[in-house]
């Protein structure tokens, strides 16, 4: 499935234009923390990973000339998660003598040596960097083990060697790109190694090269929660660019500078992503109005998130005649409830109104919302002429104690009170989701109104008919026309008198047939509305002439 001919031939009009024949000597840069490239391949931890991923598929799609620079996380983000996996699909990056291509980065007072591996796909590649190499120090062998490791100077080191390295990895490669795409604050040094380049090539000083790096760069923010928005103490900062602030001529305290939270001893990744970028978007127009409550001198534009549209449509295309999108819709039920009986032995009906909420367990999501009256929604679950079945899944960072404990609670509640009526399936990632989200007949969406910035497992869903039921959040706020929409006051009293008052006799209302005819209507709304509005095409198009093209680079 594609987002249909108007967005094919505006890609195929620009493909012709001199400054995409200018893309093809000077590629897009897009860095990030996380990349969903494959489901074996451990890099990635939620939403991030998963956006940065369909990023690259479109764009490859689309034949745009676009080199994404990553982290190479032998271990992952999830305790348990085998390195043995951690090379599949890569290749290392050679020199021209055949050995490996290695960088230097400083940190504190050493260097160290930086590889890096190769993912490909279309024209995109993707460099993933590491440093697990002999020549370096045992510690330094094992700086990018983990994805969003605990260890507040190991963090550091690993965004220091994504921005620093990456840009170094790029250069020996003699890669020039046009311009440079944070998705996310983590990878901003590259801003100030982006500065350091043009002082050595154009001899300009710091200030002057600090504005042309500017009107190279573009931001994408994803979040407004605390956590996702990396800070630093001054001290740990100047400890670690030390080394780095003497190669650029620069004292310490410079640097340091552009990402000051104002009246603080903070240093803040996302403060020097926004002062060194010369385009910031937010991912949804109701995520830029809270930007601007946060971040007032920094106004966004807005580019809401979509999906790739080929890699989560699962009913398939051939969905055009009454009843077809139903019986495609219950095939991917099935292998979804076949799941359920082997992993929990529950043995559920097809046709049982299957109600589903997957997501990262963190506190903000509210995964317990709907769990305020079990009384009634046990009784609601257990008619046993319209009954309904309730699948979560999650995981929770292995150092979020709040999320561990909101886990625990979920799993309680499930194997408790509502033990015949509900399940949670462990191991919800990548290799999963997809069976989640187009096995459900509704999608639960629980977020606290301003905390969930996009949130796109809903548009998947959507895109496969399952109707979403959901707080305004997000991209929720765009799309109120499908699903049921719930009060941001008090969800779990909502939910029940929605699901009781409207979705379940919606769905139990059929014909001859037992096609549940308004509901395949709404559910062809659902997926018409994701593939017109919430596709990675328009979100990649809107990049492209929203920043791309205002670039200095591609001046």
């Amino acid at each position: 499935m594609t987002d249909g001919n108007e967005l094919s031939g505006w890609f195929g009009r620009f493909r012709s234009t001199r400054r995409f024949a200018r893309l093809r000597k000077h590629p897009v840069a897009y860095f990030c923390a996380e990349y969903a490239l494959d489901p074996r391949l451990p890099f990635y931890a939620g939403g991030l990973g998963v956006l940065a991923g369909d990023m690259v598929r479109e764009a490859a799609d689309r034949e745009l000339p676009l080199v994404a620079v990553g982290l190479r996380y032998r271990l992952g983000y999830y305790l348990g998660e085998s390195p043995a996996s951690a090379s599949v699909g890569l290749e290392a990056v050679l020199d021209a003598k055949g050995d490996r291509l290695l960088v230097g980065v400083p940190i504190e007072r050493r260097i160290v040596s930086v590889q890096a591996w190769r993912w490909r796909r279309g024209t995109v590649e993707v460099l993933l960097l590491d440093t697990d190499l002999e020549a370096n120090a045992p510690t330094d062998r094992h700086i990018v083990d983990r994805l969003y490791v605990d260890d507040r100077q190991v963090r550091l080191e690993q965004e220091v060697i994504l921005g620093v390295g990456g840009l170094r990895m790029l250069e020996a490669l003699g890669v020039s790109p046009s311009v440079y795409h944070l998705n996310e604050g983590h990878s901003a040094i590259l801003t100030l190694e982006l500065t350091h380049r043009l002082m050595c090539e154009r001899g300009l000083s710091f200030d002057l090269a600090r504005q042309s790096a500017r009107s190279l760069t573009v931001l994408t923010n994803h979040t407004l929660v605390p956590t996702g928005n990396e800070t630093f103490s001054n001290d740990l900062v100047s400890a670690i660019l030390v080394r780095y602030a003497e190669e650029l001529g620069v004292p310490v305290s410079e640097l340091i500078k552009l990402g000051l939270v104002q009246e603080s001893s903070i240093f803040s990744m996302t403060m020097l992503a926004l002062r060194m970028s010369s385009h910031v978007n937010a991912v949804s127009r109701l995520h830029a109005e809270k930007a601007k409550e946060i971040w007032t001198s920094h106004p966004m534009e807005t580019i809401t998130n979509g999906i790739h549209l080929p890699t989560w449509n699962l009913v398939g295309d051939d969905v055009s005649g009454a009843g077809d999108l139903w019986r495609a819709h219950q095939e991917r039920k099935g292998l979804l409830l076949e799941r359920v009986r082997k992993e929990t032995g529950r043995d559920w009906g097809r046709d049982d109104l299957l109600v589903g909420w997957a997501r990262r367990i963190v506190s903000y999501k509210c995964p317990l919302a709907v769990f305020d009256d079990l009384h009634r929604l046990a009784g609601l679950a257990r008619d046993s002429r319209r009954p309904v079945r309730l699948v979560f899944s999650g995981q929770a960072h292995p150092g979020d104690g709040e999320g561990q404990n909101l886990k625990a609670k979920l799993m309680e509640i499930i194997d408790g009170e509502l033990s015949d009526v509900a399940v949670f399936l462990p191991d919800y990632g990548l290799l999963t989701a997809p069976t989640i989200v187009a096995g459900c007949d509704v999608w639960l969406n629980t977020p606290i109104v301003g905390f969930e910035a996009c949130g796109t497992s809903g548009m998947k869903a959507a895109l496969n008919g399952v109707l979403p039921c959901s707080t305004r959040d997000g991209w929720m706020a765009e799309a109120t026309d499908i699903g049921w929409m719930l009060d941001n006051e008090n969800v779990g009293s909502n939910f029940l008198d929605v699901l009781e008052r409207d979705i379940i006799p919606l769905y139990y209302c059929r014909d001859e047939n037992g096609v549940p005819v308004k509901w395949e209507g709404n559910m062809r709304h659902a997926r018409r509305t994701i593939v017109d509005r919430f596709g990675a095409g328009r979100m990649l198009k809107d990049y492209i002439e929203m920043f791309y093209l205002r670039s200095r680079g591609l001046e």
